[in-house]
């Protein structure tokens, strides 16, 4: 059973589960992808830190989403370490629902090409690609995704 809580994104477990994933994207990009994640867009209300804990309360998964336009959230820092099965789904899923009640009406991220196991679970949890945006323009290394979040 897993379960998502927001977190504190200095506490010790929050900044041992991004120091993984930086790891695990530098071992499959090259690049551990904290360019473009300051702790400093993670401030305003409408964006949420979550971490994903297992049935002993163990931290195995977490993600973010902060705001890019007022319409727009944007998915980033994305992790599991995929010790049981279904810890991305349940992250997807919470902060789903979150920007549904923060009131974006879409989420966007981005991802590498190369990361094929992160470009597959969000083609098949119903990300469309877009065109790249904001810094990641002009890189031919990026894809970005999106996906209209439907308002109750």
């Amino acid at each position: 059973m897993i379960t998502i809580n927001t977190a504190d994104l200095h506490a010790c477990e929050s900044l041992r589960l991004i120091e993984n994933l930086s790891s695990e994207l530098a071992t499959i990009t090259g690049d551990s992808g904290t360019r473009h994640f300051a702790v400093d867009s993670m401030k305003g209300e409408r964006a949420v830190w979550v971490i994903a804990r297992n049935a002993t309360g163990d931290a195995v998964g977490c993600a973010a989403l902060r705001p890019l336009t007022e319409q727009v959230a944007e998915l980033t820092r994305m992790y599991s370490d995929r010790s049981e099965p279904g810890i991305g789904q349940a992250l997807l899923a919470f902060l789903e629902a979150s920007a549904q009640r923060l009131g974006y009406g879409e989420i966007w991220l981005e991802t590498r090409k190369v990361n094929r196991r992160a470009v597959n679970f969000y083609e098949r949890n119903g990300y469309r690609a877009i065109d790249n945006y904001g810094p990641y323009i002009g890189r031919q290394e990026a894809i970005c995704f999106a996906k209209k979040i439907m308002m109750t």
